[in-house]
């Protein structure tokens, strides 16, 4: 197990479209994932994908826990979330604040969907159909646009909406 450096954005591996998983089995992918989880937990964030290490393929952690970046965050276990797709999108889109471990000390309001249908493969290769809600849908999004070469800063209509951490903090604490 190691940990992997995380890339941040302007490297051009988190502006392509990453390519699908073809070999769940392989040893190269069943040690980045082992090192994707390892990396996650040691950066405290709540999600991680493949492409924000350098490796260009459609593959994400999700982990959640309450912490000092997500104080409200539900519980949800590493969860390894393989060629995912959004199959429907639900009620209209909301914001909330985000950040990013490869966008090191932004945070800023995005709109995302608050319910979406998703499938996946698991790192056994079964297929998951469920429907996500509120922030594991919004994590699940946040992910899947890694996958596509997108940060949360594209999803903002002006890059200068995006606040440094210390006035999200004080922003926060004020509400």
């Amino acid at each position: 197990m190691s940990t992997l450096t995380i890339l941040q954005r302007g490297e051009p591996v988190l502006s392509a479209v990453a390519m699908p998983v073809s070999n769940i089995d392989s040893a190269e992918i069943k040690q980045l994932i082992i090192d994707l989880k390892s990396t996650v937990a040691l950066a405290k964030g709540v999600g991680i994908a493949a492409p924000q290490v350098g490796k260009s393929l459609r593959l994400f952690i999700m982990c959640s826990a309450p912490s000092e970046r997500y104080p409200d965050a539900p519980l949800l276990a590493p969860s390894v979330i393989i060629n995912p797709e959004i199959l429907n999108t639900h009620d209209e889109q909301e914001l909330g604040w985000e950040g990013c471990l490869s966008v090191k000390g932004k945070r800023a309001l995005v709109p995302r969907y608050s319910s979406i249908d998703v499938n996946y493969l698991d790192e056994t290769g079964i297929m998951h159909n469920q429907t996500l809600t509120g922030f594991l849908a919004r994590i699940f999004q946040h992910e899947l646009d890694h996958l596509d070469g997108i940060t949360f800063i594209e999803r903002l209509d002006n890059e200068s909406d995006a606040i440094d951490e210390a006035q999200w903090r004080q922003k926060t604490l004020n509400n």
